[in-house]
């Protein structure tokens, strides 16, 4: 049982993916890290021509064949833009995977805007939100101002639920490494939403196509839309649904139980042959 890991950002790095060594390895799952080209410790060539989605896959690709995984020991879980690349994979490339985990990402960025600006705005202030899109129109993010906003009313909401000067320090040390470039050309300037290459990315109809088995973790709290991630499940054919109640986009962290015992069951049940598993 071996799980590679494609971080989110993009552009962060694989550290925060480090408390996964408290859960995976007692259960005799070997997880493995991978910095994808132009961030953390791999090259970065710093040409945003190379930033692209088949390329990411071409040398995800790549990854796999050096390390000799296949479909008798392969699960690639990606986790918010690392599920992006983890679809786009399985798409071309399902016959090496055994199982496959799409952590906190939806499978449409218009679905993942129109969820940002029609129920996680919402939940602002008006005020607070009005002053956040005039500094957004203005391009103006960075002015400590945007940060000062974001922090408490969508951060601490919505990205992780723990006081800012508490989040985890591997998630603090990924981030601090992180690709701007990268971030900017297929994200966009701010997490509140998308407008970068990526903005148009649309799987929904893809995913039937989907064979293998494939675990969704969605949480409440969440960036991406809870019902989005269970709907997903029901359309891969062999799909499955981890809901953590009480966790936001980093709920690896935040709804940590809920969230390490499902994924460790989910990989557990389908080395043991299971193709669905109850979570």
């Amino acid at each position: 049982m071996k799980v590679l890991l494609l971080n989110g950002g993009p552009g962060a790095s694989h550290e925060y993916f480090e408390c996964m060594a408290s859960f995976l390895p007692a259960e005799g799952i070997e997880f493995i890290y991978y910095d994808q080209l132009g961030t953390g410790n791999s090259d970065n060539p710093k040409d945003t021509a190379m930033w692209s989605l088949p390329r990411y896959v071409d040398e995800l690709e790549q990854v796999r064949q050096a390390l000799k995984l296949d479909k008798d020991n392969f699960y690639l879980l990606g986790q918010s833009w690392g599920g992006i690349l983890a679809m786009e994979y399985a798409i071309k490339y399902q016959q090496h995977i055994k199982g496959l985990i799409i952590s906190n990402m939806m499978s449409s960025c218009p679905d993942y805007g129109k969820y940002a600006r029609e129920v996680l705005a919402k939940q602002f202030d008006p005020k607070v939100l009005a002053r956040i899109r005039e500094l957004e129109a203005k391009g103006d993010f960075q002015n400590p101002e945007y940060l000062k906003l974001l922090i408490p009313n969508y951060y601490e909401k919505h990205i992780c639920r723990f006081p800012f000067a508490q989040w985890p320090e591997p998630f603090n040390r990924s981030f601090a490494k992180l690709n701007e470039s990268l971030y900017v050309t297929m994200q966009g300037p701010s997490e509140f939403g998308i407008a970068g290459k990526l903005a148009q990315w649309n799987r929904k109809a893809d995913l039937p196509g989907i064979s293998v088995p494939t675990l969704t973790i969605g949480a409440k709290y969440d960036t991406m839309d809870p019902a989005h991630m269970k709907w997903m499940a029901t359309q891969f054919q062999n799909g499955s649904y981890l809901y953590c109640p009480n966790g936001s986009h980093l709920a690896m962290y935040d709804d940590q139980q809920t969230y390490m015992s499902g994924l460790i069951k989910f990989i557990k049940g389908i080395d043991s042959g299971e193709k669905k598993v109850a979570l």
